[in-house]
């Protein structure tokens, strides 16, 4: 079982990292990781995944 709990800030205050319930535990995973972990992609709300979206676009222009 996944779900979606919200996101956080690293200590740098840079880096979003997603928070997740996988089986009863809560897991942080940086957007990078997400491909590493199976459902958590598909468990985010489309505001998120729409982020995503926009900072892989922006990436690629560089």
């Amino acid at each position: 079982m996944i779900k979606y709990l919200g996101t956080r800030k690293t200590d740098q205050g840079a880096t979003v990292v997603y928070v997740f319930l996988i089986n009863g535990a809560e897991k942080e995973i940086r957007e990078s990781a997400l491909k590493q972990y199976p459902g958590c992609y598909e468990a985010l709300p489309a505001a998120a995944k729409a982020r995503i979206s926009a900072n892989r676009a922006w990436l690629q222009k560089l």
